[in-house]
């Protein structure tokens, strides 16, 4: 199966034009809340995702959010510009999660949740590495996607769903179906639509965080953390939250700023 992802994602179709402009805009330091709003707007069905997001109650807002450039200016040029990438990428490979035992809406929602989490928690930690890690938690997942198609096109999907249903490591139960995990694919899929190194590195590396070099081992022990929290199968669980504390205790970091965060999380969720 592992050449067969491969081969997926060698035949990927490359990323909209708006994904694009929006890098271009996002890295203009003369560009605009305005400028980033008009290329969203371009498409209504990211202007209907991003206008639900932004309702919605992971990110807390205390007022009806009813325009793009309301919501460009409240969640700021990164944090949209990471939102609507995931959108976009999750609209281009045709999210189909039964393998894994939930909806495409269900797993959008986890998506989302992780990447609240982390921005709830790494504001307390380490500002200067939250907009890299804020995207990487919404985008980390995404290797499911395609291990989920294949997993069907291989009439595995009940025993693939037996073993997710009740595993402590759902990248343990990929990697004996498919021969790899849903971080590595997930990182083989951003190499390919060349994403910044470092953010699939740390991707790459979130089952292996021993194995990063200094620079990458953080955000990689972070997105483990994330993912620990909040699991496909058992989101918020108690057995999910204890194993990220056994984590973060493991990585002798502060285990006061991420159960905040969870509680807040919690709240809205």
């Amino acid at each position: 199966m592992i050449e067969a992802i491969a081969e997926r994602i060698k035949a990927l179709p490359p990323l909209p034009k708006s994904f694009h402009q929006m890098n271009e805009i996002f890295h203009n330091p003369e560009s605009s809340v305005g400028d980033l709003a008009r290329v969203i707007e371009q498409d209504p069905m990211l202007v209907a995702n991003l206008l639900k997001v932004a309702n919605s109650p992971l990110y807390g807002f205390r007022r009806e959010i009813k325009n793009v450039v309301q919501a460009v200016s409240l969640f700021g040029m990164s944090t949209t510009r990471s939102l609507v990438t995931d959108m976009s990428i999750k609209k281009l490979l045709q999210v189909d999660m039964v393998p894994y035992g939930i909806s495409p809406e269900e797993f959008a929602l986890i998506s989302g949740m992780q990447s609240a989490l982390m921005m709830r928690w790494y504001t307390k930690v380490d500002p200067k590495k939250l907009d890299m890690l804020f995207l990487a938690s919404l985008l980390q997942e995404t290797g499911k996607i395609l291990i989920a198609d294949e997993v069907v096109k291989n009439d595995e999907t009940y025993q693939f769903r037996s073993e997710i249903e009740n595993c402590i490591n759902v990248a343990d139960v990929e990697k004996m179906f498919v021969g790899m995990n849903s971080s590595d694919v997930a990182a083989l899929i951003f190499k390919h639509w060349k994403f910044d190194e470092r953010m699939v590195d740390a991707i790459a590396h979130s089952e292996s965080w021993n194995d990063a070099c200094d620079e990458i081992r953080p955000y990689a022990v972070a997105l483990k953390i994330v993912k620990t929290a909040l699991p496909i199968n058992a989101p918020l669980s108690e057995r999910s939250l204890n194993l990220a504390l056994g984590l973060l205790e493991k990585e002798q970091l502060d285990t006061d700023s991420f159960l905040e965060a969870v509680e807040k999380l919690k709240e809205s969720y």
